[in-house]
């Protein structure tokens, strides 16, 4: 099963054989792979998107280690201290503000005593980076559709004192990429998820946020930069 190194490199020093765990934010299931390339007894991996469930179905198949739930993270259905580890995968850079300290509740009431929290995100990218020009005109169009940006980069700090106001204490911090390859299409990528939300507003408002972002894509082309980290944590018993 093919696991991306830097999932491979967040549980390279966690013991997960034989547990019941859950992948916070499945995606594509990267992480849902890692915990069971690792040895993980059963996986619930959780999304609230219909996309990258029928993904992650059609990357699993019919692995009956892995239970695929369609739910918001803030009202997971899976009964209190029942999990003994739990992965959120470049997930918070993707959620609101306001959402992230109800999920962190979430995530304290579905962990057994003593289960293991990793968390893995990217740190803040320098103002002065192209990369963070093009997420900035992202974040601008995101607010100007849907009242809420589109990314949000926390650094370690702020996610571990996050978590340590719910009971979870830090175990490790780590660098699992240094620095991020930003390749041609991840900048693609990023500029159709502006022309996305730029289609939801008047011509004004949206094209001059589609030509920056397609300005700041051709120049940068790719770039190399900044640090994904991982922060493992453990729920007090």
């Amino acid at each position: 099963m093919d696991v991306p190194e830097t999932v491979t490199r967040a549980l390279a020093d966690r013991d997960v054989t034989g547990k019941r765990c859950l992948e916070a934010g499945a995606g594509v299931g990267n992480a849902t792979a890692g915990l069971l390339d690792a040895g993980a007894e059963h996986v619930y991996a959780v999304s609230n998107d219909r996309r990258d469930a029928v993904r992650v179905r059609e990357r699993l198949g019919d692995d009956e280690r892995v239970t695929l739930l369609e739910a918001d993270l803030r009202a997971i259905p899976l009964p209190d201290d029942s999990m003994e580890c739990i992965t959120a995968h470049a997930l918070f850079n993707v959620l609101p503000n306001d959402a992230t300290t109800a999920i962190a509740e979430e995530l304290g009431r579905v962990a057994a005593a003593g289960a293991e929290l990793v968390v893995d995100e990217y740190d803040p990218i320098p103002p002065e980076s192209p990369v963070r020009q093009l997420f900035a005109v992202e974040n601008a169009a995101a607010e100007l559709a849907n009242a809420r940006p589109a990314l949000t980069f926390y650094p370690v700090e702020g996610l571990r004192r996050l978590f340590a106001g719910n009971g979870w204490e830090r175990i490790r911090e780590r660098t699992i990429l240094e620095p991020v390859p930003w390749t041609e299409g991840h900048l693609t990528a990023h500029v159709a998820e502006v022309r996305g939300y730029a289609q939801q507003l008047p011509d004004p408002l949206g094209q001059p946020l589609i030509t920056e972002a397609e300005r700041l894509a051709k120049t940068t082309v790719s770039r190399d930069e900044g640090r994904m980290y991982s922060v493992a944590l453990r729920l007090s018993e």
